[in-house]
């Protein structure tokens, strides 16, 4: 395929620095999820032709922030006329993760009260919206007003800030003291115990990472006395093993999309010699909903930090784990 668009991902992060699960031996090219066109096909593939415009999420080869990749007919989504490939990147990853996550292990029902935290970043962004078109009661949680202002203008009923207000308190008042039908939370730490005494009776809290880096412990007297459910949400196991009906899934929300129903949030752009300062920006939390990269557009050298910007590690930002810079001797970050 020729890639047009890569979106980011927190694993993006995780692989450049080591730590993702699916370990990638360097020289590696990163990127899971991109969209773009078919170009040729090897012998046995039966369902795609050249000139198919297609997107996909690709944990084990990666290889997404580049002009070109080779991937399994399997996973890859066909992308309907009247959306465009910046949007279509957008979708397999973030919004793959929270409709099987709504729908495969929460079983989300219309009526009922879904809690999201970090509602601003790709997942939580992407589990409101689904949450809303499922026929939900969306409260959304996070630590930047300015940002919880777009994921409200985006479809939450309500927004909880967990740095000024007491969430617990304000979950309880906003469901008439019952609590929350399901959490999803891809944060962890205090946030899951925060949940979990503010599930309502056969509540369900959705674990979907560890944003904040501490990994927590249900107390199983609550889960007893409420009756409720903690739910691992591993969509990588999902995508890896039952492939076929993961991009089903896909096609079904990119329908979805372009029948006007939702359309996930493009916080930015960013040219493919800035593919530094994007990750800069993800990793640095400054990102609402997601980011991409036109993987095409590679003339003009690396800007990484000017006006508007996000700081790089030259001028005194954030840096990242082995991450592959001019200054450090290393080829930038596109296909070589």
């Amino acid at each position: 395929m020729r890639i047009d668009s890569a979106a980011l991902n927190f694993p993006d992060l995780l692989s450049i620095a080591g730590t993702y699960p699916i370990k990638s031996t360097p020289p590696f090219i990163p990127g899971v999820e991109g969209a773009g066109e078919v170009l040729a096909c090897g012998p046995g593939v039966t369902r795609l032709r050249a000139g198919d415009r297609v997107c996909w999420q690709d944990n084990a080869v990666k290889g997404s922030f580049a002009e070109d990749v080779t991937l399994p007919e399997t996973g890859l989504a066909r992308i309907p006329d009247g959306v465009t490939s910046d949007i279509a990147a957008a979708v397999p990853t973030a919004y793959g993760t929270a409709c099987f996550a709504l729908t495969d292990r929460a079983r989300l029902a219309a009526g009922e009260t879904l809690v999201v935290h970090g509602a601003s970043g790709g997942v939580g962004l992407a589990c409101v919206q689904l949450g809303k078109l499922l026929g939900a009661r969306v409260i959304a949680t996070g630590s930047d007003d300015a940002k919880l202002a777009v994921v409200g203008q985006l479809g939450a009923d309500a927004v909880v800030n967990v740095r000024t207000e007491p969430v617990r308190e304000r979950i309880l008042e906003l469901t008439g003291g019952r609590g929350a039908d399901v959490f999803c939370d891809p944060v962890g730490g205090e946030l899951f115990d925060i949940s979990l005494r503010a599930i309502a009776p056969l509540g369900r809290i959705l674990v979907i990472g560890f944003t904040s880096g501490v990994f927590p412990v249900a107390r199983a007297n609550i889960l007893l006395i409420k009756a409720a459910s903690v739910i691992g949400a591993n969509y990588g196991h999902f995508l890896a093993t039952q492939t076929v009906q993961a991009r089903v899934q896909v096609e079904r929300m990119l329908g979805w999309i372009a029948a006007g129903r939702f359309s996930p949030q493009i916080h930015r752009r960013f040219p493919f010699a800035q593919c530094v300062a994007a990750l800069e920006a993800l990793a640095a939390r400054q990102i609402v909903g997601k980011c991409v990269i036109a993987t095409q557009e590679v003339q003009g050298p690396p800007r990484l930090s000017a006006a508007g910007d996000v700081p790089s590690a030259a001028n005194g930002g954030p840096e990242l784990p082995g991450r592959c810079t001019e200054e450090r001797g290393h080829a930038p970050c596109r296909k070589p």
